[in-house]
């Protein structure tokens, strides 16, 4: 755990503001308050990441009451998809609609083959039909049974069922059937646990609605039983504050909203990191960045372009498990500091993405492991310091266990002696994380060389030079607390809801006076949601998008309407054709003159914009030198030999310090490796600024 001051004017006066982010392997806090700002780092608890969490804020606030707020990033969501460990969930659909789930898009696991195999998370036997029907224009065709639903319901529970989806066919176009089949299914089912497919996603497209319904419903007694456990445990510790939780779309959300919608929580943790990156890098001068997430289990990249994180409308957490909310857009990959590294089948060297997590975690945590991780072999490399672990565990790492896991697995089966066998683990988890990096940048028309990368996680900037020389990058940068930047994300992130109706209309025939009353209906519902988790914000952004596309086309287009809710009465046709026409060529370079326009879905965000942390906070401390910095020297395996590389600690460094490579930059939460023939510069906001030498000069 380590402690800043802080200015007054940066922080709540009322309190503590706590961001945590849970992972796989630790469980990071940062926090701000009158007296300072306070990071720290414990090993996440995996059968109750409550635990973990008050753990965390009992090491930096042992009286739970001078916290006034705490705003939370999970993987519990995420997890459980991964793991099928959800909810039994029963499903109440339109006859002859029961296998909307295994359909799909008619896609398979494997794109070569004949054969692929899939099961949706919510079994056949739990997928029950009933008689209703609703046209595409919204016409109802046949009303929906109550008393059917209510037989439905009890046939579910009598199965096991501890929580249920209702999904009709084209209820996005007239929603009448699911709400009456809702009020029937309340006086049945004994819980709260129930997910109506045109609340959770009033769109067009079935298998997506159904899917997004569908795994909303899975998670939502998880999800809830796990914020109650939670909300508990910190009352009983003096909490009374708000509990906020953030989002996959980077924004944040009221416990209680959560509790409804977890789905949205899926990703949430990587968000927040791509948050905070974002605002570093701008704060930095660096509008365009990759960021670079690599904590104990993975290894999560996006794009920042402008200054502006890219989002996207949907996405599949595994095969088949499709959520249709707008998120993040992250790649992830199992390549972290845990990740196992195996000779596999063909006597190929494999790291991930199995990873060894908190428990027992890499074989130098002493705790049962025997395989080799990533960490390990950057332990053997001399690039850990065995004596300062981080992530708040007591105990010096094992080096000798880390040596004989490396000789077992790796060195052995492929006749390399150890240090050699730790160097290919290394380079293997770096080409895989650089072939990461290339699918968000080069393979969607973006030059690495305009980009600078921003590394951050428990693991993320030993890998820092590997990294930006592989993909080409122009630099990279390092933050303040590389470690915790997922939990300074969730300090920093605003209020945030996206709403979407589908108006699935040609452009010169759409009811511009119906698309208006809509966006501003859309716009109350969000600011209700945002009113309603009591939690102060400056201001109150309202964002307007339409999904279009070329009639006859088949994927639309996002098309951003810059206009204020004072402008929606001057909105027209013209206007929009000049906003599809932008953003389809910035997307594709040429239009297609002539086709006419079609208007799929309105999308509106409402943002409540929280007080912002001024980034100063963050500056190194006035008096700091270089020398008072120095922690000695250690021996580095640097590009195929032992170096001797200067140690410092990397928060006594002064603002403008450079220092030329090989080095080691250790603090608690995490520790940066710059190679032999790096420079890296402190900024003014305590980043270190990382390039080649001849670049630095």
């Amino acid at each position: 755990m380590s402690a800043t001051p802080a200015t007054p004017d940066t922080v709540d006066m009322a309190g503590a503001v706590v961001g945590i982010d849970v992972g796989g392997t630790f469980t990071d806090l940062f926090a701000l308050s009158p007296s300072g700002l306070i990071t720290a780092k414990v090993p996440s608890t995996r059968k109750d990441p409550s635990h973990g969490i008050r753990a965390a804020i009992a090491s930096a606030y042992p009286d739970a009451e001078q916290v006034s707020t705490i705003v939370h990033g999970t993987t519990v969501a995420t997890n459980a998809l991964l793991e099928r460990s959800g909810a039994r969930t029963g499903v109440i659909t339109t006859r002859g609609f029961k296998d909307v789930l295994e359909m799909r898009r008619r896609d398979r696991p494997r794109t070569w083959g004949l054969r692929g195999r899939f099961e949706p998370l919510i079994p056949r036997d739990l997928r029950l039909e009933v008689d209703e029907r609703v046209l595409a224009d919204g016409t109802v065709l046949t009303r929906v049974d109550g008393q059917a639903i209510e037989a439905a319901c009890r046939e579910l529970l009598g199965r096991g069922a501890q929580s249920l989806c209702i999904f009709f066919i084209n209820a996005y176009a007239n929603p009448i059937n699911e709400t009456q089949a809702l009020a029937a299914a309340r006086k049945v089912w004994p819980n709260q646990h129930i997910t109506v497919a045109s609340d959770m996603l009033p769109e067009i497209r079935e298998f997506e609605r159904a899917s997004t319904a569908s795994l909303n419903a899975y998670l939502q007694p998880l999800i809830g039983d796990y914020l109650e456990r939670l909300d508990n445990g910190l009352a009983r510790a003096g909490f009374g504050g708000s509990l906020l939780v953030v989002q996959s779309n980077g924004g944040i959300m009221s416990a209680k909203t959560a509790r409804a919608l977890p789905v949205r929580t899926a990703l949430s943790g990587p968000a927040a990191g791509v948050i905070a990156a974002a605002k570093i890098a701008q704060a930095a001068g660096q509008p365009n960045i990759v960021t670079c997430d690599m904590g104990g289990t993975s290894f999560d990249v996006a794009l920042v372009v402008d200054g502006k994180t890219a989002l996207t409308a949907q996405t599949a957490v595994a095969f088949g498990m499709v959520i249709r909310s707008p998120m993040v857009e992250v790649t992830t990959i199992g390549a972290g500091g845990g990740s196992i590294a195996a000779i596999d089948r063909s006597g190929l060297l494999q790291v991930g993405p199995q990873s060894a997590g908190s428990e027992p975690g890499p074989a130098c945590y002493g705790a049962g492991n025997t395989r080799p991780t990533v960490t390990d072999a950057n332990l053997v490399l001399g690039r850990i310091n065995a004596a300062r672990p981080m992530g708040g565990k007591m105990r010096a790492l094992d080096s000798e266990a880390a040596t004989a896991a490396i000789d077992t697995h790796i060195g052995q089966p492929l006749g390399l002696n150890t240090v050699a066998a730790a160097e290919a683990i290394v380079r293997v988890a770096n080409a895989r994380m650089a072939g990461a990096i290339r699918l968000v940048s080069i393979e969607r028309g973006h030059d690495p060389a305009r980009f600078a990368a921003m590394l951050f996680g428990g693991a993320g900037a030993l890998h820092v030079g590997a990294l930006i020389k592989e993909v080409g990058l122009a630099k990279a940068l390092v933050p303040r607390f590389p470690g915790v930047n997922s939990a300074l994300g969730c300090v920093l992130a605003d209020m945030r809801h996206d709403r979407v109706h589908t108006l699935n209309a040609p452009l010169d025939s759409l009811c511009l006076d119906l698309l208006r009353r809509r966006m501003e209906y859309l716009a109350e519902e969000g600011r209700q949601l945002v009113l309603a988790a009591g939690t102060p914000f400056e201001r109150l952004d309202v964002e307007y998008e339409l999904d279009m596309l070329y009639t006859g086309q088949t994927h639309t287009i996002a098309v951003p309407l810059a206009l204020t809710a004072a402008a929606l009465p001057t909105l027209d046709a013209a206007f929009i054709e000049r906003a599809f026409e932008k953003a389809y060529l910035n997307a594709y370079g040429r239009l297609l003159e002539g086709l006419p326009l079609r208007v799929i879905n309105l999308r509106v965000a409402v943002i409540g914009r929280r007080p912002q942390l001024d980034l100063s906070v963050l500056a190194p401390p006035p008096g700091a030198t270089v020398a008072a910095a120095e922690r000695g020297v250690r021996q580095v395996w640097d590009a195929g030999r032992w170096r001797e590389a200067r140690v410092y600690d990397r928060l006594a460094l002064p603002a403008g310090a450079g220092i030329q490579g090989p080095a080691l930059f250790e603090q608690d939460d995490a520790t940066v490796f710059l190679e032999h023939d790096l420079s890296a510069m402190v900024d003014a906001m305590g980043n270190l600024i990382i390039q080649h030498h001849t670049q630095a000069h």
